[in-house]
């Protein structure tokens, strides 16, 4: 790997997407349940297979749908989680965890943190809920965080490219800035040239076809008519122009 080299992550939630993401060149996975929610814990099935893969695997930890305000019942699941992750001989984990006024829960995150010892972390977009970004981004290199996903607190990376490249400046070289949100090929060689981030990230996710409405598994709710999953094709596009920028 150059030096110079943009790293992509790719965020999956199903066997298929992981197959394809990495078919598709993908450098690291962020591993999930449901991406229609922004993400959840995978289940063990999935970390399983995952286990195979030759790029490195991380987790999300989220135990359920909403905000990253946990109680001490969440935090549990969450340690559980954590030491599934470990048990499996993945790489690493991406947590996160806001107070009620948006600011990182220090105590949350400490105790997530010192049951992740041994493991990679990735802080995830809890970040982007923050009032000061640059206050918080020195709590997480404290922490001890590989990086931090950011939109720059933005709805997409795109529209928080100029807060991505002041927090990639001010982090220089301490921690690792992902940008994400709304990533994809056609806007990805634009993002890196504004940001002057090391690694992107994104779903490159494509439609594949649910239920007819008319059938039952429709009628009953079970599946959309469209769903989507990771695009090995935009994952390639991406990596190949990331690698010839």
């Amino acid at each position: 790997m150059t030096a110079d080299r943009i790293l992509l992550e790719v965020c999956v939630d199903t066997p298929a997407g992981l197959a394809a993401a990495i078919a598709g060149g993908a450098d690291r996975i962020e591993l999930c349940a449901a991406l229609a929610l922004q993400g959840l814990t995978p289940a063990p099935g999935l970390m399983a297979i995952a286990a195979a893969a030759p790029i490195p695997i991380y987790p999300m930890i989220r135990p359920r749908n909403g905000d990253f305000c946990y109680d001490a019942g969440d935090l549990d699941a969450m340690r559980r989680d954590i030491d599934a992750v470990r048990a499996y001989g993945l790489a690493g984990v991406v947590i996160g965890a806001n107070r009620p006024d948006g600011e990182l829960d220090l105590e949350a995150l400490e105790t997530l943190v010192a049951h992740s010892q041994g493991l990679g972390m990735s802080l995830h977009r809890a970040f982007d809920l923050v009032p000061d970004q640059a206050a918080a981004l020195e709590v997480a290199i404290e922490l001890g965080f590989e990086r931090v996903l950011t939109s720059g607190g933005a709805l997409t990376a795109q529209a928080g490219a100029e807060r991505i490249a002041a927090l990639v400046e001010q982090a220089a070289g301490r921690i690792g800035i992902l940008a994400g949100a709304g990533v994809k090929p056609g806007n990805v060689a634009d993002l890196v040239r504004r940001t002057g981030v090391r690694e992107v990230h994104g779903s490159f996710s494509g439609p594949i076809p649910g239920a007819d409405p008319a059938s039952k598994v429709g009628a009953m709710g079970f599946a959309p008519p469209e769903l989507r999953d990771t695009d090995q094709v935009a994952v390639a596009e991406a990596v190949r122009i990331l690698r010839t920028r």
